[in-house]
Parts: structure tokens; sequence; C-alpha cells
């Protein structure tokens, strides 16, 4: 039996990062830095010799802000400035990427990881399977039967494959249930708050039980005092978190 097409989509900036964090600093004999451009190319060759695709995409960030900003100015406030050793090392990632033919999509506004959404749908709607390669776990909610996420654990050579059962295993929740988790227990990688004092473990048994944030709210009454004050003091909050939690795929 012949199988689908298949697309790897590629979260690249989620590759640099882990790449630049997970190598040593290498160099040329120039003395410029390559760890990060080093570790998304091998990454990048092993998903294509793991999956043989029939086509690749790279997406990359432009800029910080995005709409996300607009809707909460602490989004990803906390973090620091990028070093200017990774930074540097970009414009050679882009070099690689436009050598080897493959198409970069960057949009000013959205998150790499917004346009690997977007393309993941485009790519289902025309019976493609679409994988996509990154280090970041926000993908994950994106997995369904034909998507599925192969992800970078330690280093740049580990990695694993996520499907449905198996963002359950890691999670506690299915993919269609992360970004709810997300608004209910935050995220402090991002900054997204989520409601305070309800953590993952809280989030797992809200959504276990009732499926989904609507219904959470729907059901009030039903919890723990603490837990259904907390929801009910927290609930623009909670609402903004999942709108900043959910990746765009239009």
């Amino acid at each position: 039996m012949s199988r689908a097409p298949k697309i790897l989509l590629l979260d690249s900036n989620a590759l640099i990062h882990r790449s630049y964090h997970a190598l040593p600093p290498l160099t040329t004999p120039k003395g410029e830095q390559v760890n990060a451009v080093f570790g998304f190319a091998n990454a990048l060759l092993k998903a294509i010799k793991d999956e043989k695709p029939d086509y690749v995409v790279a997406c990359f960030d432009v800029g910080r802000e995005t709409f996300r900003n607009k809707i909460f100015a602490g989004y990803k406030a906390h973090r620091q400035e990028t070093d200017e050793a990774l930074t540097l090392q970009i414009p050679r990632v882009w070099e690689i990427v436009e050598v080897l033919n493959i198409p970069l999509f960057a949009q000013k506004g959205v998150e790499a990881d917004d346009l690997v959404g977007s393309l993941s749908k485009i790519a289902t709607k025309q019976g493609i399977q679409a994988v996509i390669v990154t280090g970041d776990n926000d993908a994950l909610q994106l997995v369904n039967d034909s998507v599925s996420v192969y992800s970078l654990r330690r280093g740049v050579t580990d990695t694993l494959t996520y499907h449905r059962d198996g963002v359950y295993e890691k999670m506690g929740v299915y993919p269609e249930q992360i970004v709810d988790y997300k608004a209910l227990a935050g995220d402090s990688s991002d900054n997204i708050p989520g409601a305070p004092g309800i953590g993952p473990k809280t989030a797992v048994e809200l959504l276990t039980k009732y499926h989904d944030l609507d219904s959470i709210y729907t059901h009030l009454d039903e919890l723990k005092e603490r837990t259904g004050q907390i929801l009910r003091d927290n609930k623009a909050q909670v609402y903004m978190s999942q709108e900043l939690g959910q990746i765009k795929c239009d």
C-alpha cells in the first residue's frame, strides 16, 4: 500500500535555541561560534533520515513582539535578551535552509509555531501527514491523526516522536486539552499566568473529569470551595491565558 505524502515542518527557532544550549561553544578555524548552526543541521538531517519526508518547510520567528504581547504585556517578559553569540548564528541557519532549497516562512506579529500550526492545517486538508520538528513542547497541542511531533529531548540526537497517546502519557491530558491545561496551570516558560494556586495536578484532575475549560466553569459549584473560588476570581485571567497558549492555525 502506498503511504500518504509527508512534510517536515521545522520550528526553526526552537531547534536553534535547543542546539545552542545543548552543545558546547564549537567554533570554526576563524573563531566563529557555530554550535547552534551545527546542532540545527544535525537535527534536520537526522529528522530527514528518520522520517523520509516528501517535503520540508522551515519556519522562523521575526522579532520578539507578536499579537500575544498586545493581549498581555507580560508575555515572555521575564526572558533575558538573547545571547549575542546565538543571535549571530541565526543568519547562518538561514543560509543552510536556503542552500538546501527548503522553503522559508517568517511573518511579523506571529511566532514560528503559529506558522507551523497553520501549515499543519493546510497539509491535513491536502491529505499530507505533517511531522513537526521542534525542541519545544508547545507544539504537542497540534498532534492528531495526521500530525505528529518529532521532539528533541536531550541534546540534538536524542529524539522522540509523539502521537496522541504519547502526549497523554507525558502530560496527563490529550492534545486538544493542552491549551486549557495551560489556561489553568499557566506556563512559566512563556510567562502565561494561568490561575494562581491551580497547579498541574489539579489542572489534570479538572480536565479529566470535565474535559474542557468551558465545562469546568459550568460546574464550578461542584468543585472544592477553594478551587471554585480561585476560578471565579480569576476567570478573565484564565481565559486570557487560554488565548495566549493557543497556537494560531489560520
